[in-house]
């Protein structure tokens, strides 16, 4: 009876994924990979089996029972066993479902952690996902539900929604019923951190835009706080003094200095 560890791929690029997710891999008789990870990585396994089980939205995929199945199998009949997962395998992974298939079978699991896609899309465009002052929570949302309903919210001071590239239009009319004002920022990243990444700025309003730019690629919502740039932010550039501010403020003080002097 083997151990199955669960390696976090990080999202795009092979060097996203973690040392301690490398060692796994590079050490695997057998890895279950998924279809957003880069096969780049199969060059820190050369050795080992390589089985594909991958799933995408609107596509044809592997049944999560047939991955359990599979999961158990190869550990009853391989020492090392990777179920390697694109993003962070606890998010949005499946990956409680294969841990309780594991269990029930009395087989051994460790989970090593990665990137997700919402933390590589705020890294691609340089914009913090919390802003101090003005961006105190972050939510993870998958935009469609597992009954395949469209599902948005206002419950934080930025919002992520993964998997919503093909509903672009749809989650605007919900956000907006959520109570988004309609010039929210919105930042709209698709294949975020791959050398192809394409990234784009809008309003709610305008976010149905972004539907053709991103078609067919793996996108990321951000909206609220963290889709703002940095430095165009109305609350940072009230709340961050600027090179002309403070020389306007020191020669205010200069001429109140000399005033006094006389």
């Amino acid at each position: 009876m083997g151990q199955v560890v669960f390696v976090s791929a990080g999202p795009g690029a092979a060097d996203l994924i973690t040392l301690r997710g490398a060692r796994a891999l590079a050490a695997a008789d057998v890895v279950l990979f998924d279809a957003l990870t880069d096969p780049a990585l199969r060059e820190l396994a050369p050795h080992a089996v390589w089985i594909d089980v991958g799933k995408r939205g609107f596509c044809h995929s592997t049944k999560q029972t047939a991955i359990n199945a599979a999961l158990v199998k190869q550990a009853q009949t391989h020492e090392r066993v990777v179920r390697l997962k694109g993003g962070d395998a606890s998010i949005f992974g499946r990956l409680e479902e294969e841990l309780q298939a594991l269990a029930e079978a009395g087989i051994a699991s460790e989970v090593v952690p990665g990137v997700t896609a919402a933390i590589a899309a705020a890294a691609q465009t340089q914009r913090p996902l919390t802003r101090r002052g003005l961006g105190r929570s972050v939510s993870l949302t998958t935009a469609m539900t597992q009954a395949g309903e469209l599902q948005a919210a206002r419950s934080a001071d930025t919002e992520v929604f993964y998997m919503a590239g093909r509903q672009l239009s749809a989650l605007a009319r919900k956000l907006a019923e959520a109570g988004w004002p309609a010039d929210t920022a919105v930042s709209v990243v698709s294949k975020a951190g791959c050398k192809d990444a394409l990234c784009s700025d809008h309003r709610l309003d305008t976010l149905a835009a972004a539907a053709l730019l991103h078609k067919g690629r793996p996108t990321v919502v951000t909206v609220g706080a963290g889709a703002s740039p940095v430095r165009s932010h109305p609350a940072l550039s009230q709340a961050l003094p600027t090179i002309s501010s403070i020389n306007s403020g020191l020669a205010t003080d200069q001429t109140r200095l000399e005033t006094l002097n006389d």
